[in-house]
């Protein structure tokens, strides 16, 4: 479709088409493995604001194994003029981009629509493309809404906030919508889908489902691409309301578990304490729940704070402690009172409420990628002495666009730079880059990430997590006796009889964890 007139053909008002409503496809790209598939969540929410007066058909790549013949199968049956697609880098834009493509081939009058935090950041690649119409930056509930009645019934594009597309060969972007309370948006339009095939067994339990409380971060860390998705906002739903879904959910599904995605769901503790008191009073701990927050912030909280979560049934938080160098954190713009020293703290507080902490690290950050290994392989083998259920997940630093980025800045002058067309993004080795396990960076030597994998598998043999109910006492006992040696002295090289015996034994390792 050409944006060149920037504005949509006019159309009657009628929202029904011979009596039907109009139909709006949403396709959610793959991006786990088969079975572990949650809540489209980031459709959901933009959904939510249009269901009232359209009809929604979810293609979700993770239960669809041929999500493009699925799109246009339904658009043809539907007469659906919109497809609304999310994006994250990964699996998803891999699978995103052929799809989209194959789509546009077979249907190219069919709009498509990309948001989400990769579209927000590279929004003018995506448009040199040939298989993507518009992009919508940041918070899309209003602008989704202005976009969708637009295409159905007239209007310009300018007038759409946060609105980027492409003009006659000109990548235009429209003013960023302002932020919308989300207190004042509708609830997720559950009936839209089968939420029963989203219901999941995890640590937190048998019956597990998943929720997202609030929008953006107040924070800039510089690895991080979620700041230029929220430009450092943070919209929550109230302790009331999230309570309220989460008792919809358990009453509905059945739920014994919940997954809370946010990119920081503690950022208040009033909030906080105020959702964990009222999931305790109609739920008890019958109900255990996970969810991401920063250790400075957290280390803040009161000790009855604390016993709430935990009366609660919170089990587990995700964190990122990113560095066993204090100068690396200052580096990292992590801001806040955070530091190796309050780690160490934090694990320790929460070993005493029983709350798993689960704590993420950047490895291998510019200029000198081994030494900050080393340091931060010394620092966790201090805190895995004083709380030895810490969960771990370690990436190796990869860059992210973000305006004045002291990482990123360093990675360009040592020869860094970011693919130049979409295909270059949705290849093979860009999909390895986000999710950061081989970024393939000048200065990353195939050394430094055998180091970095060596010892994820030695630490991994002799702490196994606590969170895989599979494994017995047997089996733990094993991986620890034969890890110990090497654990003891800190030889991680070549641990070929470990890395042998976890593909016999297949538990829950920590490359495989975390958000």
């Amino acid at each position: 479709m050409s944006a060149a007139n920037v504005a949509f053909d006019a159309a009657p008002p009628a929202r029904t088409t011979g009596g039907k409503r109009h139909t709006v496809l949403l396709y959610n790209p793959i991006s786990t493995s088969p079975g572990k598939q949650r809540l489209p969540l980031s459709l959901l929410a933009v959904s939510a604001v249009i269901a009232a007066d359209y009809d929604l058909e979810f293609i979700d790549g993770n239960l669809t194994a041929d999500p493009a013949a699925a799109i246009i199968e339904r658009a043809k049956a539907t007469g659906a003029k919109l497809l609304a697609v999310t994006v994250m880098p990964g699996p998803q834009l891999r699978q995103a981009v052929p799809v989209c493509k194959a789509v546009k081939r077979a249907l190219p009058g069919l709009v498509i629509l990309w948001g989400g935090y990769f579209p927000t950041q590279h929004y003018e690649t995506i448009l040199r493309s040939d298989c993507v119409d518009y992009v919508i930056a940041g918070q899309g509930e209003a602008p989704f809404r202005q976009f969708v009645e637009a295409l159905h019934h007239g209007g310009s594009l300018t007038d759409i906030a946060s609105l980027a597309y492409n003009d006659a060969g000109t990548i235009r972007m429209n003013t960023r919508a302002p932020v919308i309370p989300l207190n004042g948006l509708p609830w997720y339009p559950y009936d839209s889908l089968d939420v029963s095939r989203y219901v999941g067994r995890s640590y937190m339990g048998d019956r597990v489902l998943s929720h997202n409380s609030s929008f953006g971060c107040p924070f800039a860390c510089n690895f991080c691409a979620v700041v230029a998705l929220a430009n450092r906002r943070w919209i929550p739903e109230s302790g009331e309301r999230v309570a309220s879904i989460v008792q919809h959910l358990h009453q509905r599904w059945k739920i014994d578990g919940l997954e809370f995605n946010d990119m920081d769901f503690f950022v208040q503790e009033n909030r906080t304490a105020d959702f964990a008191e009222r999931l305790a009073s109609f739920a008890g701990d019958s109900i255990r729940w996970w969810g991401l927050g920063r250790i400075d912030t957290l280390m803040g909280y009161s000790d009855r704070t604390w016993e709430t979560m935990r009366r609660s049934g919170l089990k587990m938080v995700f964190m990122g402690a990113e560095s066993g160098d204090d100068e690396m954190l200052k580096r990292m713009n992590k801001g806040g009172k955070s530091g190796t020293e309050m780690t160490l703290a934090l694990v320790e507080r929460m070993k005493h409420y029983g709350i798993v902490p689960e704590l993420s690290f950047v490895l291998g950050n510019p200029p000198e990628p081994m030494a900050d290994i080393e340091a931060t392989i010394r620092f966790i083998r201090k805190l895995k002495q004083i709380n030895p259920a810490t969960e771990l997940v370690l990436y190796i630093y990869t860059p992210v666009p973000q305006e004045g980025s002291i990482l990123l800045e360093e990675a360009t002058r040592l020869g860094f730079r970011f693919p130049e067309t979409l295909e270059e993004w949705a290849s093979d080795e860009w999909a390895k880059r986000a999710m950061r396990r081989d970024p393939g960076t000048p200065w990353f030597k195939d050394s430094v990430r055998r180091r970095v994998r060596d010892f994820e598998t030695v630490i991994n043999a002799y702490y196994p997590t606590v969170t895989d109910v599979r494994l017995r006492g047997g089996v733990r006992h094993l991986l620890q006796g034969l890890s110990g040696w090497r654990y003891r002295v800190g030889y991680y090289q070549w641990p070929y009889e470990l890395k042998a015996l976890q593909r016999m034994i297949h538990y829950r390792r920590p490359e495989t964890t975390g958000f």
